[in-house]
């Protein structure tokens, strides 16, 4: 079930939340920044993840945080070049397509029962909402989870 909320998905204790990055992403706007400095071990665990293994655009990377938390980077956008200074590229309904169905998958195979995610490459990612929306939709209606998409970011509410 997918319930469209307003709120800031850092206000609480939500389990997992999923959010649309690059690949060798600085982490350095909006949300993605927001959970640098919340988790900067997470942070530090993307780097090496991105210098060691070269993920592909339109597939994902989970990170286990204190007390079972999870954030799950979707590499929605095209990859940063080099790896330190650049900037993301823009993001492509493809990939946040691929990234999606990955995440669908993760959640099923794990048994997570709520995630969380903010309408998703529509910010850095510069794709508009009515196109992500449906893919959104497509790929996460049917997991048997509570997916929160918070599609009004209200500094401080609790999504939901």
């Amino acid at each position: 079930m997918i319930r469209f909320v307003s709120g800031d998905l850092l206000a609480g204790e939500l389990p997992v939340i999923a959010h649309g990055v690059a690949p060798n992403d600085p982490f350095s706007q909006g949300l993605a920044h927001a959970l640098r400095e919340q988790f900067p071990a997470m942070y530090k665990d993307f780097r090496h993840f991105c210098q060691t293994s070269h993920p592909a655009e339109g597939s994902l990377w989970t990170w286990g945080g204190p007390g079972g938390r999870r954030v799950v980077a979707l590499f929605t956008q095209q990859g940063v070049p080099g790896h330190h200074g650049g900037s993301p590229g823009r993001a492509t309904l493809a990939n946040v397509n691929h990234a999606l169905k990955a995440l669908a998958a993760e959640a099923r195979k794990e048994g997570w029962k709520q995630l969380a995610l903010p309408r998703l490459a529509t910010g850095v990612g510069g794709l508009a909402w009515e196109d992500v929306k449906p893919l959104v939709e497509r790929h996460l209606a049917d997991l048997d989870a509570e997916v929160l998409v918070v599609e009004t970011f209200r500094a401080g509410q609790r999504a939901g």
